[in-house]
């Protein structure tokens, strides 16, 4: 394949080339590896000229000198990030990968029971692929994605897990990402499918972090698969070094009757952007996307996403609110696409952003896109700073200036966590959150 000239691409299509040469996997995985390259040597690295790239930058991104991460041995500093992770605690299984590959050292899996698997994707593309062919690539688009393309490309590694028919996961599975990246370049590339089966039910907390502070480059990609009646709840933490780069796409299929939570907490690196996309491909199935995105210095949070209704009588709801200082910027794009067969959709979008500095700005887009003629659908976005009536009212009750600024920044960051539906899970991050917002005086607005 040849990369159309000047579009920044032409690095990582000569990797790819040495990549393909050793990429392990069954054979029907090569066409899907190479169209997924194509896709990105013909796209090349968004730049401003793209409406859905106008507010985000990414060409210091696109100048990296990118080199793919590789296995590294595992030190005392992997071990200490999953002993530190915020979820460490919480019970269940847990899969550890650094830089992108497998680490079953720090990794806690159980044996599979009822026809559950839960297993790093590797491992399972060589024994028993034809479930993962049937679904891997089909709901993460490359067409407009450079990104997923690359990652389609060359993953590396990720999580696979399957969850039969009626079959409950009781505790939330844990996904580590550990970025231990020694150089500026390294491009780290998960990829995730989870399959749930009708009436099935599974809570994912998906946790990226970093044991270094380089310019290094995590691309992750996560396929979600919910049955009729199923329950997905998907709880995705980024926590990047602050020199990093944080690419993500998370894209889901929705059978009839099922409910998905998919919540998005955007805290570190020093430009991040998810791209959702969903497809509400069954009647009656309700699906909220909720997110909070923390940034300070010249931090870039980027949400943007495509809510699909393709049948009628289903329910989606996106909640998404940005606490930004100093020179950081927050952008969202939502946008609600509602078919002609979509009749009885009840939407509603909103994206709220609150400013702590002068400096501090947000771009955000609402948008509604409707083909039927019965249907309930909202949207709307505000962007300003701390209400000055809000402050005076809690003052009126005896509360010091910077004790009522606190309440409220913490109040406002507590709508979108109180979404979490896993208590377990939901407590994490509100220390967390906490403890980041107590720890950053900046984001108080001191």
């Amino acid at each position: 394949m040849t990369p159309k000239a000047n579009n920044g691409t032409e690095l990582m299509v000569k990797t790819f080339s040495q990549f393909e040469m050793t990429a392990e996997g069954p054979k029907w995985l090569t066409p899907v590896r190479k169209a997924g390259m194509a896709s990105f040597a013909d796209q090349g690295f968004p730049t401003l000229k793209d409406e859905d790239w106008r507010f985000t930058n990414v060409a210091p991104l696109a100048k990296l000198n990118f080199q793919l991460a590789g296995p590294v041995a595992v030190n005392g500093a992997e071990s200490r990030a999953v002993a530190d992770a915020a979820f460490s605690q919480l019970p269940g299984q847990r899969l550890v990968f650094v830089n992108g590959h497998f680490c079953e050292k720090l990794s806690s899996i159980k044996p599979g029971a009822n026809g559950v698997r839960i297993e790093n994707l590797a491992a399972a593309l060589a024994k028993d692929s034809a479930l993962i062919e049937k679904h891997l690539g089909k709901y993460a688009q490359t067409a407009n994605n450079a990104f997923a393309a690359l990652n389609q490309a060359m993953f590396s590694d990720g999580v696979f897990i399957f969850v039969p028919q009626g079959v409950e996961i009781a505790e939330p599975v844990q996904l580590i990402y550990i970025s231990s990246a020694s150089e500026k370049g390294v491009v780290i590339l998960p990829r995730n499918l989870i399959v749930t089966e009708a009436g099935s039910r599974l809570t994912i907390v998906e946790n990226y972090l970093s044991t270094s502070d380089v310019a290094y480059f995590t691309n992750a990609v996560t396929e979600i698969v919910a049955g009729d009646n199923a329950f997905v709840e998907h709880v995705k933490v980024q926590d990047e070094a602050q020199s990093a780069y944080h690419i993500a796409t998370i894209a889901g299929k929705f059978g009839r009757t099922s409910n998905v939570n998919v919540h998005s907490f955007a805290l570190g690196a020093k430009l991040s952007r998810n791209n959702i996309r969903t497809k509400l491909a069954g009647e009656g199935l309700e699906c909220i996307l909720n997110g909070l995105y923390l940034t300070r210095n010249e931090q870039l949070a980027d949400h943007h996403m495509i809510v699909e209704h393709a049948q009628p009588h289903c329910a989606s709801h996106e909640y998404f609110n940005g606490i930004l200082d100093d020179k950081s910027k927050g952008v969202f794009h939502g946008r609600i696409l509602v078919r002609e067969v979509a009749q009885k959709t009840d939407a509603k979008q909103t994206n709220k952003n609150l400013l702590l500095s002068d400096e501090a700005s947000a771009d955000t887009k609402p948008q509604l896109e409707i083909y039927a003629d019965d249907v309930k659908c909202t949207h709307g976005a505000t962007i300003g700073q701390l209400n000055d009536e809000s402050i005076f009212y809690l003052r009126s009750r005896g509360l010091g200036s910077e004790t009522a600024k606190r309440m409220l920044i913490h109040a406002f960051a507590g709508e979108i966590i109180e979404r979490i539906k896993c208590g377990p899970a939901r407590d994490v991050v509100d220390k967390l959150v906490w403890d980041r917002l107590e720890a950053n005086p900046h984001l108080l607005g001191k």
